[in-house]
Protein backbone atom coordinates (compact mmCIF):
# COMPACT_ATOMS: atom_id res chain seq x y z
CA UNK A 1 0.00 0.00 0.00
CA UNK A 2 2.96 2.34 0.62
CA UNK A 3 3.83 2.36 -3.11
CA UNK A 4 0.46 3.78 -4.15
CA UNK A 5 0.62 7.46 -5.17
CA UNK A 6 -2.30 9.30 -3.60
CA UNK A 7 -3.64 12.62 -4.79
CA UNK A 8 -4.18 15.65 -2.61
CA UNK A 9 -7.10 17.56 -4.23
CA UNK A 10 -6.72 20.54 -1.93
CA UNK A 11 -3.01 20.90 -2.71
CA UNK A 12 -3.76 20.64 -6.43
CA UNK A 13 -6.40 23.35 -6.14
CA UNK A 14 -4.00 25.67 -4.24
CA UNK A 15 -1.31 25.08 -6.87
CA UNK A 16 -3.77 26.15 -9.60
CA UNK A 17 -5.15 29.15 -7.71
CA UNK A 18 -2.56 31.95 -7.91
CA UNK A 19 -4.65 34.16 -5.59
CA UNK A 20 -4.69 31.67 -2.73
CA UNK A 21 -2.57 32.83 0.27
CA UNK A 22 -0.72 29.49 0.32
CA UNK A 23 0.00 29.46 -3.43
CA UNK A 24 3.53 30.88 -3.14
CA UNK A 25 4.43 28.53 -0.27
CA UNK A 26 3.07 25.56 -2.23
CA UNK A 27 5.11 26.58 -5.28
CA UNK A 28 8.24 27.00 -3.17
CA UNK A 29 7.74 23.56 -1.65
CA UNK A 30 7.24 22.03 -5.08
CA UNK A 31 10.36 23.74 -6.45
CA UNK A 32 12.41 22.76 -3.44
CA UNK A 33 11.52 19.09 -3.79
CA UNK A 34 10.38 16.94 -6.68
CA UNK A 35 9.84 18.64 -10.04
CA UNK A 36 7.09 16.19 -11.12
CA UNK A 37 3.78 14.94 -9.71
CA UNK A 38 0.70 12.96 -10.72
CA UNK A 39 -2.16 15.01 -12.15
CA UNK A 40 -5.90 14.39 -11.60
CA UNK A 41 -6.06 12.05 -14.63
CA UNK A 42 -3.15 9.91 -13.53
CA UNK A 43 -0.70 11.61 -15.91
CA UNK A 44 2.73 12.55 -14.57
CA UNK A 45 3.15 16.33 -14.77
CA UNK A 46 6.38 18.35 -14.70
CA UNK A 47 6.82 21.72 -13.04
CA UNK A 48 8.63 23.91 -15.62
CA UNK A 49 9.41 26.51 -12.93
CA UNK A 50 11.48 23.96 -11.02
CA UNK A 51 13.83 23.42 -13.95
CA UNK A 52 16.64 25.71 -14.97
CA UNK A 53 18.57 28.39 -13.15
CA UNK A 54 18.80 32.17 -13.08
CA UNK A 55 21.76 33.46 -15.08
CA UNK A 56 23.95 36.45 -14.16
CA UNK A 57 21.70 38.77 -16.18
CA UNK A 58 18.49 37.68 -14.44
CA UNK A 59 17.40 35.50 -17.39
CA UNK A 60 16.20 31.98 -16.66
CA UNK A 61 18.24 29.29 -18.43
CA UNK A 62 17.64 25.55 -18.83
CA UNK A 63 20.58 23.18 -18.69
CA UNK A 64 19.82 20.51 -21.31
CA UNK A 65 23.03 18.60 -20.68
CA UNK A 66 21.48 16.85 -17.68
CA UNK A 67 24.19 18.07 -15.35
CA UNK A 68 21.90 20.35 -13.44
CA UNK A 69 19.24 17.70 -12.90
CA UNK A 70 21.88 15.10 -12.13
CA UNK A 71 20.23 12.54 -14.39
CA UNK A 72 17.80 11.60 -11.64
CA UNK A 73 15.04 14.13 -12.20
CA UNK A 74 16.12 16.37 -9.32
CA UNK A 75 17.82 19.72 -9.44
CA UNK A 76 21.34 19.98 -8.10
CA UNK A 77 21.79 22.04 -4.97
CA UNK A 78 24.33 24.40 -6.60
CA UNK A 79 23.19 26.03 -9.84
CA UNK A 80 25.63 26.15 -12.70
CA UNK A 81 27.53 29.42 -13.00
CA UNK A 82 27.38 30.83 -16.51
CA UNK A 83 30.51 32.63 -17.66
CA UNK A 84 29.79 35.51 -20.01
CA UNK A 85 31.74 35.48 -23.28
CA UNK A 86 34.92 37.56 -23.16
CA UNK A 87 35.47 40.11 -25.90
CA UNK A 88 39.05 41.26 -26.55
CA UNK A 89 40.13 44.07 -28.81
CA UNK A 90 43.91 43.85 -29.18
CA UNK A 91 44.44 46.66 -31.68
CA UNK A 92 41.51 49.09 -31.54
CA UNK A 93 41.04 51.30 -34.58
CA UNK A 94 39.86 54.15 -32.32
CA UNK A 95 38.78 54.89 -28.77
CA UNK A 96 35.52 56.04 -27.22
CA UNK A 97 36.52 57.85 -24.01
CA UNK A 98 34.08 57.75 -21.09
CA UNK A 99 34.47 59.76 -17.86
CA UNK A 100 31.96 58.31 -15.35
CA UNK A 101 30.88 60.19 -12.25
CA UNK A 102 31.75 57.28 -9.93
CA UNK A 103 29.70 58.69 -7.05
CA UNK A 104 30.80 56.89 -3.90
CA UNK A 105 33.57 55.15 -5.85
CA UNK A 106 31.17 52.92 -7.82
CA UNK A 107 29.48 52.98 -11.19
CA UNK A 108 25.99 54.40 -10.92
CA UNK A 109 23.09 53.40 -13.16
CA UNK A 110 23.71 56.61 -15.14
CA UNK A 111 27.36 55.60 -15.62
CA UNK A 112 26.35 52.15 -16.84
CA UNK A 113 23.91 53.66 -19.34
CA UNK A 114 26.74 55.88 -20.56
CA UNK A 115 29.02 52.86 -21.01
CA UNK A 116 26.23 51.13 -22.92
CA UNK A 117 26.07 54.09 -25.31
CA UNK A 118 29.86 54.03 -25.67
CA UNK A 119 29.68 50.35 -26.51
CA UNK A 120 27.22 51.13 -29.33
CA UNK A 121 29.45 53.88 -30.72
CA UNK A 122 32.57 51.70 -30.49
CA UNK A 123 31.11 48.94 -32.66
CA UNK A 124 33.40 45.99 -33.36
CA UNK A 125 36.59 47.91 -34.22
CA UNK A 126 36.72 50.49 -31.43
CA UNK A 127 37.50 50.18 -27.74
CA UNK A 128 35.78 51.83 -24.78
CA UNK A 129 38.29 53.73 -22.64
CA UNK A 130 37.08 54.57 -19.12
CA UNK A 131 38.92 57.41 -17.32
CA UNK A 132 38.53 57.21 -13.53
CA UNK A 133 39.88 59.76 -11.06
CA UNK A 134 41.15 58.75 -7.63
CA UNK A 135 40.51 55.58 -5.68
CA UNK A 136 37.42 53.54 -6.41
CA UNK A 137 35.53 50.52 -5.05
CA UNK A 138 34.20 49.21 -8.36
CA UNK A 139 35.00 45.61 -9.33
CA UNK A 140 32.64 45.17 -12.30
CA UNK A 141 34.26 47.23 -15.04
CA UNK A 142 34.55 44.05 -17.15
CA UNK A 143 30.81 43.39 -17.22
CA UNK A 144 29.99 47.10 -17.72
CA UNK A 145 31.60 47.19 -21.18
CA UNK A 146 35.06 48.68 -20.44
CA UNK A 147 37.88 47.55 -22.76
CA UNK A 148 40.61 49.86 -21.39
CA UNK A 149 40.80 51.40 -17.91
CA UNK A 150 42.86 54.51 -17.18
CA UNK A 151 43.09 55.23 -13.46
CA UNK A 152 44.39 58.70 -12.57
CA UNK A 153 45.37 58.73 -8.91
CA UNK A 154 46.63 61.56 -6.76
CA UNK A 155 45.50 64.02 -4.14
CA UNK A 156 45.25 66.73 -6.77
CA UNK A 157 42.13 65.01 -8.16
CA UNK A 158 40.33 64.60 -4.83
CA UNK A 159 37.41 66.79 -3.90
CA UNK A 160 36.31 69.57 -6.21
CA UNK A 161 39.16 69.98 -8.72
CA UNK A 162 37.63 70.49 -12.19
CA UNK A 163 40.59 72.50 -13.54
CA UNK A 164 43.12 69.78 -12.67
CA UNK A 165 40.86 67.12 -14.13
CA UNK A 166 40.53 69.03 -17.38
CA UNK A 167 44.33 69.15 -17.63
CA UNK A 168 44.44 65.37 -17.18
CA UNK A 169 41.77 64.87 -19.84
CA UNK A 170 43.78 67.08 -22.20
CA UNK A 171 46.68 64.63 -21.73
CA UNK A 172 44.32 61.75 -22.53
CA UNK A 173 43.24 63.65 -25.65
CA UNK A 174 46.85 64.06 -26.79
CA UNK A 175 47.80 60.41 -26.25
CA UNK A 176 44.69 58.50 -27.38
CA UNK A 177 42.82 61.01 -29.63
CA UNK A 178 39.35 59.55 -28.88
CA UNK A 179 36.76 59.60 -31.62
CA UNK A 180 34.13 60.60 -29.06
CA UNK A 181 34.12 61.89 -25.49
CA UNK A 182 31.18 60.79 -23.32
CA UNK A 183 30.33 62.28 -19.93
CA UNK A 184 27.11 62.09 -17.87
CA UNK A 185 25.05 65.27 -17.97
CA UNK A 186 24.46 65.13 -14.21
CA UNK A 187 24.59 67.27 -11.10
CA UNK A 188 27.32 65.03 -9.66
CA UNK A 189 30.10 66.77 -11.58
CA UNK A 190 29.92 65.22 -15.03
CA UNK A 191 27.86 68.06 -16.50
CA UNK A 192 30.27 70.79 -15.36
CA UNK A 193 33.41 68.79 -16.22
CA UNK A 194 32.07 68.04 -19.70
CA UNK A 195 31.34 71.70 -20.43
CA UNK A 196 34.78 72.74 -19.16
CA UNK A 197 36.41 70.08 -21.34
CA UNK A 198 34.40 71.21 -24.37
CA UNK A 199 35.58 74.80 -23.88
CA UNK A 200 39.18 73.61 -23.51
CA UNK A 201 39.03 71.47 -26.67
CA UNK A 202 37.07 74.02 -28.67
CA UNK A 203 34.23 71.57 -29.24
CA UNK A 204 30.51 72.27 -29.25
CA UNK A 205 29.02 69.61 -26.97
CA UNK A 206 25.71 67.83 -27.49
CA UNK A 207 23.92 68.10 -24.13
CA UNK A 208 21.19 66.02 -22.48
CA UNK A 209 21.51 63.41 -25.22
CA UNK A 210 19.13 60.50 -24.78
CA UNK A 211 19.57 58.79 -28.15
CA UNK A 212 22.47 58.44 -30.63
CA UNK A 213 22.08 56.47 -33.85
CA UNK A 214 24.32 56.57 -36.91
CA UNK A 215 25.43 60.15 -37.51
CA UNK A 216 22.62 61.81 -35.55
CA UNK A 217 21.87 62.36 -31.88
CA UNK A 218 18.80 63.63 -30.07
CA UNK A 219 18.90 65.75 -26.92
CA UNK A 220 16.27 67.13 -24.57
CA UNK A 221 15.42 70.83 -24.49
CA UNK A 222 12.68 73.15 -23.28
CA UNK A 223 12.56 71.78 -19.72
CA UNK A 224 12.42 68.26 -21.14
CA UNK A 225 9.38 68.99 -23.34
CA UNK A 226 11.19 69.19 -26.69
CA UNK A 227 13.78 67.20 -28.62
CA UNK A 228 16.64 68.69 -30.63
CA UNK A 229 18.18 66.59 -33.39
CA UNK A 230 21.69 67.43 -34.54
CA UNK A 231 24.74 65.76 -36.12
CA UNK A 232 26.58 63.39 -33.81
CA UNK A 233 28.97 65.55 -31.81
CA UNK A 234 32.47 64.57 -30.78
CA UNK A 235 31.76 65.49 -27.15
CA UNK A 236 28.48 64.11 -25.79
CA UNK A 237 26.89 64.87 -22.43
CA UNK A 238 24.35 62.08 -22.10
CA UNK A 239 21.24 61.89 -19.95
CA UNK A 240 20.22 58.88 -17.89
CA UNK A 241 18.75 55.95 -19.85
CA UNK A 242 20.55 57.07 -23.00
CA UNK A 243 21.20 53.40 -23.85
CA UNK A 244 20.80 49.92 -22.44
CA UNK A 245 23.68 48.96 -20.12
CA UNK A 246 25.96 46.13 -21.20
CA UNK A 247 24.72 42.82 -19.82
CA UNK A 248 25.47 39.98 -22.22
CA UNK A 249 29.25 40.29 -22.68
CA UNK A 250 32.40 40.57 -20.61
CA UNK A 251 35.28 42.83 -21.57
CA UNK A 252 38.95 42.97 -20.72
CA UNK A 253 39.21 46.29 -18.83
CA UNK A 254 42.95 46.27 -19.50
CA UNK A 255 44.73 48.91 -17.36
CA UNK A 256 46.54 51.72 -19.18
CA UNK A 257 48.69 54.64 -18.06
CA UNK A 258 49.61 58.04 -19.41
CA UNK A 259 52.99 58.26 -21.13
CA UNK A 260 53.70 61.74 -19.77
CA UNK A 261 52.96 63.30 -16.41
CA UNK A 262 50.10 65.73 -16.04
CA UNK A 263 51.02 69.33 -15.32
CA UNK A 264 49.96 70.62 -11.92
CA UNK A 265 47.42 73.39 -12.00
CA UNK A 266 47.47 76.40 -9.71
CA UNK A 267 43.90 76.19 -8.45
CA UNK A 268 41.81 79.33 -8.47
CA UNK A 269 39.16 77.47 -6.45
CA UNK A 270 39.87 76.15 -2.96
CA UNK A 271 37.88 73.11 -1.87
CA UNK A 272 36.98 73.48 1.80
CA UNK A 273 35.43 70.03 1.95
CA UNK A 274 31.84 68.91 2.41
CA UNK A 275 29.48 71.00 4.48
CA UNK A 276 26.99 69.34 6.82
CA UNK A 277 23.41 69.82 5.61
CA UNK A 278 20.24 69.05 7.51
CA UNK A 279 18.62 66.15 5.59
CA UNK A 280 15.17 67.48 6.54
CA UNK A 281 15.88 70.64 4.52
CA UNK A 282 16.76 68.75 1.33
CA UNK A 283 13.87 68.49 -1.17
CA UNK A 284 12.96 64.86 -1.69
CA UNK A 285 13.38 65.17 -5.45
CA UNK A 286 17.07 66.02 -4.85
CA UNK A 287 17.80 63.74 -1.88
CA UNK A 288 20.31 60.93 -2.36
CA UNK A 289 19.34 58.87 0.72
CA UNK A 290 15.68 58.56 1.71
CA UNK A 291 14.18 56.66 4.65
CA UNK A 292 10.51 56.17 3.83
CA UNK A 293 7.84 54.81 6.15
CA UNK A 294 4.50 53.19 5.48
CA UNK A 295 1.63 51.46 7.20
CA UNK A 296 3.98 48.91 8.75
CA UNK A 297 5.71 51.54 10.93
CA UNK A 298 4.19 51.41 14.41
CA UNK A 299 6.62 53.67 16.29
CA UNK A 300 6.98 56.94 14.39
CA UNK A 301 9.14 58.52 17.07
CA UNK A 302 11.62 55.69 16.54
CA UNK A 303 11.35 56.23 12.79
CA UNK A 304 12.35 59.91 13.17
CA UNK A 305 15.27 58.98 15.41
CA UNK A 306 16.45 56.41 12.87
CA UNK A 307 16.31 59.00 10.07
CA UNK A 308 18.37 61.42 12.17
CA UNK A 309 20.91 58.74 13.07
CA UNK A 310 21.28 57.59 9.44
CA UNK A 311 21.37 61.14 8.06
CA UNK A 312 18.51 60.32 5.70
CA UNK A 313 15.76 62.49 4.25
CA UNK A 314 12.34 61.36 5.46
CA UNK A 315 9.63 60.15 3.07
CA UNK A 316 6.34 58.30 3.42
CA UNK A 317 3.72 56.34 1.54
CA UNK A 318 0.27 57.74 0.84
CA UNK A 319 -1.28 55.63 3.63
CA UNK A 320 1.10 57.10 6.21
CA UNK A 321 0.37 60.63 4.96
CA UNK A 322 -3.40 60.08 4.98
CA UNK A 323 -3.18 58.78 8.54
CA UNK A 324 -1.45 62.02 9.59
CA UNK A 325 1.94 60.53 10.48
CA UNK A 326 3.82 62.60 7.88
CA UNK A 327 3.10 65.89 6.02
CA UNK A 328 1.80 65.79 2.47
CA UNK A 329 5.07 67.25 1.16
CA UNK A 330 6.82 64.01 2.20
CA UNK A 331 4.60 61.70 0.14
CA UNK A 332 6.52 59.57 -2.37
CA UNK A 333 4.91 58.21 -5.51
CA UNK A 334 3.05 59.11 -8.66
CA UNK A 335 0.53 61.08 -6.58
CA UNK A 336 3.32 62.70 -4.54
CA UNK A 337 6.99 63.29 -5.39
CA UNK A 338 9.02 61.29 -7.90
CA UNK A 339 12.43 60.62 -6.31
CA UNK A 340 15.82 59.70 -7.77
CA UNK A 341 17.72 58.72 -4.63
CA UNK A 342 20.85 56.63 -4.77
CA UNK A 343 19.51 54.62 -1.80
CA UNK A 344 15.80 54.33 -0.97
CA UNK A 345 15.08 52.51 2.31
CA UNK A 346 11.39 51.56 2.50
CA UNK A 347 10.14 50.48 5.93
CA UNK A 348 6.71 48.91 6.20
CA UNK A 349 5.65 49.83 2.65
CA UNK A 350 3.83 47.11 0.72
CA UNK A 351 4.44 48.74 -2.67
CA UNK A 352 1.34 50.10 -4.39
CA UNK A 353 1.77 50.70 -8.11
CA UNK A 354 1.74 54.51 -7.63
CA UNK A 355 4.52 54.25 -5.06
CA UNK A 356 6.62 51.95 -7.25
CA UNK A 357 6.26 54.40 -10.13
CA UNK A 358 7.59 57.21 -7.95
CA UNK A 359 10.78 55.29 -7.02
CA UNK A 360 11.40 53.86 -10.47
CA UNK A 361 14.51 56.02 -10.99
CA UNK A 362 16.13 55.15 -7.63
CA UNK A 363 19.48 53.41 -7.92
CA UNK A 364 19.23 50.98 -4.98
CA UNK A 365 16.06 50.06 -3.08
CA UNK A 366 16.18 48.37 0.35
CA UNK A 367 12.87 47.03 1.72
CA UNK A 368 12.01 46.16 5.33
CA UNK A 369 8.72 44.30 5.60
CA UNK A 370 7.04 41.37 7.33
CA UNK A 371 5.40 40.12 4.14
CA UNK A 372 7.94 38.36 1.89
CA UNK A 373 5.45 38.34 -0.99
CA UNK A 374 4.65 42.04 -1.18
CA UNK A 375 5.47 44.04 -4.29
CA UNK A 376 8.07 46.21 -2.56
CA UNK A 377 10.09 43.11 -1.65
CA UNK A 378 9.96 42.03 -5.30
CA UNK A 379 11.16 45.47 -6.43
CA UNK A 380 13.94 45.78 -3.84
CA UNK A 381 17.62 45.09 -4.48
CA UNK A 382 18.00 44.03 -0.84
CA UNK A 383 15.18 42.81 1.40
CA UNK A 384 14.97 42.36 5.17
CA UNK A 385 12.04 40.30 6.44
CA UNK A 386 11.14 41.17 10.01
CA UNK A 387 9.57 43.59 12.45
CA UNK A 388 10.26 47.22 11.54
CA UNK A 389 10.64 48.36 15.15
CA UNK A 390 13.33 45.82 15.96
CA UNK A 391 15.18 46.50 12.72
CA UNK A 392 15.16 50.29 13.19
CA UNK A 393 16.44 49.87 16.75
CA UNK A 394 19.23 47.62 15.49
CA UNK A 395 20.14 50.18 12.78
CA UNK A 396 20.41 52.96 15.36
CA UNK A 397 22.66 50.80 17.58
CA UNK A 398 24.93 49.90 14.68
CA UNK A 399 25.25 53.51 13.53
CA UNK A 400 26.06 54.73 17.03
CA UNK A 401 28.62 51.96 17.54
CA UNK A 402 30.23 52.79 14.19
CA UNK A 403 30.46 56.51 14.98
CA UNK A 404 31.80 55.91 18.48
CA UNK A 405 34.44 53.59 17.06
CA UNK A 406 35.43 56.15 14.44
CA UNK A 407 35.65 58.85 17.12
CA UNK A 408 37.95 56.66 19.25
CA UNK A 409 40.17 55.94 16.24
CA UNK A 410 40.43 59.65 15.48
CA UNK A 411 41.33 60.41 19.08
Amino acid sequence: MSDIIRRDPRAEWIARNRLHPLHQAMQAAAQGGEARWMGPNGVIRKNPHALGFIGPNGIKRIDRSGGQQGGGGKRSAAPEVVQLPLQRIEQPAYYIAVVPDMVGGRLSSHDRDLLGLARKLAGTDGAVLAVVFGEHKESAFETAGVDRLLLLEGNEYSGYAPEQRVLALRSVESQFVPRHWLLPDSRSGGGELGRRLAASLGERPATRVWQAEGERCIGRAGAGQQDIQRPLARLILAAAECAEPVSETRHEARPLSLQSSVARNLPRIEDLGPVAVDPAQIPMAEAEFILSGGNGVKDWELFHRAAAALGATEGASRVAVDDGHMPRARQVGATGTWVTARVYLAVGISGAIQHLQGIGACDKVVAVNRDPGCDMIKRADLSVIGDSTAILQALIRLVEAYRNGAARDAA
